[in-house]
């Protein structure tokens, strides 16, 4: 099975491209913007007669997608988010490869949910910020393009390479500090969240199973279980060893500027918030995952533990 990966630098391409690689049936080919990509495309400039080109000179079975942007204002994230996906469905309506797209979303793309709920595939997506909406927007696109095509709606990534920008990347960056610094407290912001934290290799784990499977439509990926944040500090600083006092900051929950391991200016307490969390989803998240289980036969594997302790060997590596 020769398998297209577009995004395969980025933070879940790169356990992606492992998984597939460890495949021996799978013949797969990167495309991307950065200079070790197979072939150099970017998907918000380039055309759509372009890709089918390809497509057509290399005739994969198998498209996937995790190419896309985390951050940045609107236009932007609508530019990699939506564009770059409208580009992809147009290029496979083209080609004559017939190939199946796995289109990768995320959990944001649902928005704001009822502390204590799981949310379902079969509920109303109601983003609550630009990133969420350039997700959702990107699926509708799929969902309508008449191709063979399933969306994984990631939930919330955790696990090596999580990206210093991210909570618990923000959170083992901060306890690395503490510890390398002797501080025996630590102040963090923004723990009352709670989210489906699902390890990348897990998601690596899904992308390929929903590659063989006849699986179309949307299908969660998370780990079923919604966790605060000041928990998952609690079992990062067990796995640190760091045996300070954890102390949450007061104010807004997260900040447009988020603030976990920075103590906040009174200028940052008082400061407008377009979106109380910036990624649109209140409070609480947590998926459903009934339908991976029936339709991928995919269960998640790794628990959040082994996730932090990965995220924080990488962190420790910085001391």
């Amino acid at each position: 099975m020769r398998v297209l990966l577009i995004g395969a630098n980025g933070y879940l391409g790169r356990f992606v491209a492992d998984r597939l690689l460890a495949d021996p049936a799978v013949q797969l080919t990167a495309l991307g913007r950065g200079d070790d990509a197979d072939v150099r495309f970017d998907l918000a400039s380039g055309s759509p007669g372009a890709l089918t080109r390809f497509l057509d000179a290399v005739h994969p079975g198998v498209v996937v997608n995790c190419a896309g942007a985390t951050r940045g204002g609107a236009r932007e994230l609508t530019r990699h988010n939506t564009v770059a996906v409208a580009t992809v469905c147009e290029a496979l309506r083209r080609s004559g490869c017939g190939a199946r797209l796995v289109q990768i979303g995320c959990g944001a793309e649902y928005g704001p949910s009822q502390p204590g709920s799981s949310t379902a595939e079969d509920a109303v997506p109601r983003p609550g910020g630009p990133y969420g909406v350039s997700k959702l927007a990107a699926t509708e696109l799929v969902l309508g393009s008449g191709l063979d095509a399933v969306v994984l709606r990631v939930f919330s990534p955790a696990g090596p390479g999580t990206p210093a920008g991210s909570p618990l990347g923000r959170l083992a960056e901060a306890m690395r500090r503490a510890m390398q610094s002797g501080d025996g407290e630590l102040k963090l912001g923004g723990l009352a969240v709670q989210r489906d934290f699902i390890d990348v290799r897990d998601v690596a784990r899904a992308v390929h199973a929903a590659s063989l499977s006849a699986a179309q439509g949307v299908i969660n990926i998370g780990s079923g279980r919604a966790v605060r944040l000041r928990d998952a500090a609690s079992v990062l600083a067990r796995v640190a060893g760091y045996g300070g006092a954890l102390h949450e900051l007061d104010g807004p929950p997260v900040p447009v500027r988020p603030s976990i391991g920075h103590p906040r200016s009174e200028s940052e307490h008082t400061a407008p918030t377009a979106y109380p969390y910036p990624d649109g989803c209140g409070s609480w998240q947590q998926a459903d995952v009934r339908t991976a289980r029936d339709r991928l036969g995919w269960r998640p594997r790794i628990n959040l533990e082994e996730s932090l302790a990965d995220i924080w060997m990488e962190a420790a590596c910085r001391i």
